[in-house]
């Protein structure tokens, strides 16, 4: 039987300031990361199709310092995997949802892609015939 992978990666912006709940051994931290991507139309035109993901961190209590940066507006890359829940509400009803989980996130660096020049090409062309 093939392995599945339960993880995910996704870079974007902290859309609020985590709301953080503290317990006896661990402590959870929720927030929500904007996410989008570019879409043309018909007429060429490009929009723009935003997202709200939330997420959830968890963290022992003497580890708590990687919640300080879980601040509205910083760019990070988190990495976690999901996990279904379910329930059943007041009324009776079953319910389910997934919660993306977080197990290391960090600040994203602002890194432009620079073009590569034909010069760069042709010396590696040139180093990998030698």
């Amino acid at each position: 039987m093939k392995k599945i992978s339960n993880t995910f990666e996704l870079s974007g912006f902290i859309a609020n300031d985590a709301q953080i709940r503290n317990f006896d051994t661990a402590s959870v931290a929720r927030f929500a990361i904007s996410v989008s991507r570019a879409e043309k139309n018909q007429a060429g035109e490009t929009s723009f199709k935003s997202a709200l993901i939330n997420i959830e961190a968890w963290r022992k209590n003497e580890n708590l310092a990687s919640f300080d940066r879980l601040k509205k507006g910083e760019h990070i890359t988190v990495t976690g995997y999901f996990k279904p829940e379910e329930w059943t509400g007041t009324d009776g009803n079953k319910n389910q949802r997934v919660v993306l989980v977080a197990m290391k996130f960090h600040r994203t660096p602002e890194v432009e892609e620079q073009p590569e020049t034909s010069a760069k090409k042709s010396s590696r062309k040139s180093k990998k015939a030698a």
